[in-house]
């Protein structure tokens, strides 16, 4: 996001440095008040004529002047200076909120491409048994299966299907995949037998 006029984007370092800046000022702004301050303690708006209207001659007529002179432009400049600060953070801080949109927007849009390129389940897992073939291969509830061996979502008629690959598969290892929280996973599931029923339980 550059700024009007075709400048670059305000960063930290630039706010930092015009902080440095307000800091320089206001120490300058400081030593000039401790030089009037030196001078009889005469302020801003002390006169510096004497009660018949000739120039004080208890103190540095010049040196007055100067620093009252430098103050009122310094404190001008501190002024100016304060709305650059505030203007700068403003614009960092859109920028900052524009960029964190943009991360969210980005974010959204994986995990929306995400879910659009994740198979179609054609069952889900209702129970695990623990100790059974199927627990031990990882296997979860709520697991939604997309690929049992050579069954998928297109060619899936009823569970029989699955019952037969089973039943072929024994004691060899059966690729299977399923979606587990918005994420595919691939377990590697051997139907046998155990103390249970059936060769998954």
């Amino acid at each position: 996001m550059a700024e009007p006029g075709g400048g670059r984007p305000v960063t930290v370092s630039d706010v930092q440095q015009l902080v440095r800046r307000k800091d320089e000022i206001e120490a300058q702004i400081k030593a000039c008040y401790e030089l009037l301050e030196g001078q009889k303690g005469v302020g801003m708006h002390e006169p510096l004529v004497d009660a018949e209207g000739f120039p004080r001659s208890d103190i540095d007529l010049y040196q007055v002047r100067t620093a009252r002179h430098n103050i009122i432009c310094l404190q001008n400049d501190h002024k100016a200076l304060m709305k650059q600060v505030e203007e700068a953070l403003h614009k960092l801080h859109a920028r900052e909120k524009e960029k964190h949109a943009k991360d969210e927007a980005e974010a959204l849009a994986e995990a929306m491409s995400q879910s659009q390129s994740l198979p179609q389940a054609f069952a889900k897992v209702n129970t695990v048994t623990p100790g059974s073939p199927a627990s031990v291969s990882g296997l979860q509830v709520d697991d939604e299966i997309v690929e049992f061996g050579s069954v998928n979502a297109n060619n899936f008629q009823n569970l029989q299907n699955i019952a037969t690959v089973v039943q072929h598969s024994e004691g060899r290892p059966l690729s299977v995949t399923v979606i587990r929280g918005g994420r595919r996973v691939h377990v590697g599931l051997t139907p046998k037998r155990w103390a249970g029923k059936g060769l998954l339980g």
